[in-house]
């Protein structure tokens, strides 16, 4: 037995108890005639004493080569301490060592390993079995656990079933890039890694399983950043007989159990907005809710006087910034050189001091007079005391870059608190989107979402103007999950992707299986995909998920540590039917 207790557990209710513990040295302080040793393992730090007068000379000796992060196993008893350390759970007692065996050396980490390291993020991916050794890390894995077992508890209590589905499947050219993997065994054939399992949830429907989930791994090979990953992980459901109704009714549910399990926070309300409601007012579909700063459409009031920018522009659109009024003209600056970063891409901002007495000073003064200005306030709902930042141009250009503004505002001000939770539904998305560049139409969720049953006859004559059957939950300023009612019958699917362009001949190579399917009695069903590693980070209260994955990629998509993609041999090439020459 390498231990009877860890070393969080021990308190001054153990004392005189004779215990083993086993860790590693966190650090150590050598008084000459006394050593104190910190030992961590997953669940704390206990302090064990080695004393010239009470400890075997062997064993006192050995204590003074343990360096950093030696593993050890050690024999004692609990004594009651007499500095006590009020901030640890065992800071009333220590182990007065009677045996002390290493288990293994260690040669000096690369960084320290606290809670505070003086380690950089490069280092520590590449030495992440370290860094998981540190509380942050350690607690933000521990925390995501504590999140998928009450996702398991909740569904599993609702009579949901968890099922495995396929990771080698087929490659689809909707969404986005694949990761492929060749066939041995079929030359010149590949696999491709689930970016969804989709279309197996959807057979699982025809099945007859009723109500499915799986927390399972997903792939996309597309750009990273701060909150999306190579391979990522879904709570992924679907449910038969059901309408958007019933499966808004159920997660909802999902999310107050989490908030209520996990923060201890009781949510009631979850508003629910249209997408196109969403643009008007935030300029994006997961809109930050803990604050105001709606948008004010300003054309009305500020188009058709002398300012020529506002008249050439589609959209003249405004916020109100709570308490801005003072900001000086150093910061104003500061913010219109921000909306000017390519990032952003403005051309420039107007902006309306609104004073205490009722009136206005403007950046266009010259332009407008004060009763215009106060009809731009009304239209922002400006109060006294507030600052009203303009933007015009096109109208979906000008929304994405005054909700930026509004994103930074907020931060600035301090108005994004991680520990308040403000979740909403969108709802009644586009079905399809127009992509420009090649004039064809895209799903804007996936090719399988099914049309509001109101809109059908306008996917002949205005196709753009059909709202889908799907829903996204937003959590915070972020999409933390997404679905829709399905397709269920073959003829639809087949109208389906004749707008998106297919041919019979590609849309039966694609997904003749899952038509196939439909023609033997498949149910009305949808369902939802909250994307687990983004989930778990913010009701961590952090923006970035990767602390919250145990082996994360670096923003190339690399592993750092094991040092992955890498090359494989040639003899494997060979084997794969894969041309080296073409490598």
């Amino acid at each position: 037995m390498y231990r009877s207790h860890n070393c969080g557990e021990l308190n001054a209710s153990n004392i005189n108890t004779e215990v083993t513990l086993a860790g590693w040295v966190q650090k150590s302080r050598d008084k000459g005639f006394m050593n104190w040793v910190d030992l961590r393992d997953r669940y704390g730090i206990t302090q064990l004493i080695f004393d010239e007068s009470r400890t075997d000379k062997t064993v006192f000796e050995l204590a003074k080569t343990l360096g950093r992060e030696f593993v050890i196993q050690v024999k004692g008893t609990v004594i009651e301490r007499e500095a006590k350390n009020k901030n640890i759970p065992t800071g009333e007692i220590e182990i007065l060592v009677s045996e002390l065996t290493i288990l293994n050396s260690a040669l000096t980490p690369p960084f320290t390993i606290e809670d505070e390291t003086d380690g950089g993020e490069d280092i520590r991916m590449k030495y992440r079995y370290l860094d998981i050794r540190r509380n942050p890390v350690k607690n933000s894995l521990l925390f995501r656990h504590k999140v998928a077992m009450e996702v398991r508890k909740y569904l599993s209590d609702l009579d949901f079933c968890e099922v495995e589905t396929p990771y080698l499947i087929k490659s689809t050219p909707e969404g986005a890039r694949d990761f492929v993997v060749p066939s041995r065994m079929n030359e010149g054939q590949f696999y491709a890694l689930p970016q969804s399992p989709q279309t197996f949830k959807q057979l699982l429907m025809v099945g007859g399983m009723d109500k499915y989930f799986q927390i399972v791994k997903c792939f996309r090979d597309e750009d990273l950043r701060a909150d999306r990953q190579p391979e990522f992980t879904q709570i992924d459901c679907e449910m038969a007989f059901v309408e958007q109704e019933d499966i808004l009714n159920v997660f909802e549910g999902l999310t107050r159990h989490l908030l209520k399990e996990i923060k201890g926070i009781e949510v009631e309300k979850f508003p629910r907005i249209t997408y196109d409601y969403a643009m008007k007012t935030y300029g994006n579909d997961k809109p930050d809710i803990r604050f105001g700063m709606k948008f004010g459409e300003l054309n009305e009031f500020a188009q058709h006087k002398e300012f020529p920018v506002f008249n050439a522009a589609e959209l003249v659109v405004g916020i109100a910034v709570p308490g801005a009024g003072n900001y000086t003209r150093k910061e104003i600056d500061g913010l219109i050189d921000w909306v000017k970063r390519p990032q952003v891409g403005a051309s420039g901002m107007v902006y309306v001091k609104c004073n205490e007495d009722g009136t206005y000073k403007s950046s266009v003064d010259k332009f407008y007079d004060n009763d215009d200005l106060a009809n731009w306030a009304k239209a922002t709902e400006a109060n006294p005391g507030d600052m009203i930042f303009v933007l015009s141009g096109p109208a979906n250009k000008t929304r994405a870059q005054l909700s930026a503004l509004r994103m930074e505002l907020a931060t600035r001000l301090g108005l994004r608190n991680p520990e308040e939770f403000a979740p909403l539904w969108v709802v009644d998305f586009p079905l399809l989107e127009l992509d420009e560049e090649s004039g064809r139409y895209h799903a804007m969720h996936h090719p399988f979402t099914s049309p509001k049953p109101e809109d059908m006859a306008l996917l002949e004559t205005e196709p753009g103007k059909v709202r889908a059957n799907a829903y996204d939950m937003v959590l915070n300023g972020n999409e933390i999950g997404g679905g829709s009612i399905r397709i269920h019958d073959k003829a639809t699917q087949q109208l389906m992707f004749k707008y998106l362009g297919f041919t019979e001949e590609e849309a039966k190579a694609q997904f003749g299986f899952l038509m196939d399917a439909f023609q033997f009695g498949a149910p009305p069903h949808g369902g939802l995909a909250f994307g687990l590693d983004r989930l778990v980070a913010i009701l961590g209260g952090q923006e970035t998920i990767r602390d919250f994955i145990a082996f994360p990629k670096n923003n190339s998509g690399r592993d750092v540590m094991i040092d992955a993609p890498a090359a494989i041999d040639d003899a494997q090439l060979k084997e794969l039917h894969i041309k080296i020459d073409a490598i």
